[in-house]
C-alpha cells in the first residue's frame, strides 16, 4: 500500500474526486467493511507523476487522516519517504 485512510475519515468525498488514478472508494465499497473510505493499494501511485504529494492528503479536511504505509512492489512511490515513516504510519501532511 502507498497511503492509507484512517478511521478518523469523515467521508466527505474530497479525496475521491481528486484521486488521479481512482484508487479511493467510499465507505459503501470499502472491502474491509469498515465505515470509512479506502485506498486500493494495487492502484495507488502516491500521485507520483501527478503531484508533489498525494493529493488526497492535500485536500482532506481531517488532520492526520491519511498516512504513509508500506510500498507495494511494482507500484510507483515517493522515494523520499523512509521505511520508518511508512512502518509507523506517519500522516502524509503533518500540521
Amino acid at each position: 500500500m502507498a497511503v492509507k485512510i484512517t478511521n478518523i475519515c469523515i467521508n466527505c468525498s474530497a479525496c475521491i474526486e481528486e484521486c488521479p488514478v481512482r484508487a479511493i472508494v467510499d465507505e459503501d465499497d470499502n472491502p474491509t467493511g469498515e465505515d470509512f473510505y479506502y485506498v486500493y493499494s494495487d492502484k495507488c501511485v502516491e500521485c507520483v507523476g501527478y503531484h508533489d504529494l498525494p493529493v488526497c492528503a492535500e485536500v482532506c479536511p481531517t488532520e492526520d487522516c491519511i498516512v504513509w504505509t508500506d510500498i507495494i512492489e511494482g507500484q510507483p512511490f515517493n522515494e523520499n519517504i523512509s521505511k520508518d515513516i511508512r512502518r509507523n504510519e506517519i500522516p502524509v501532511i503533518k500540521e
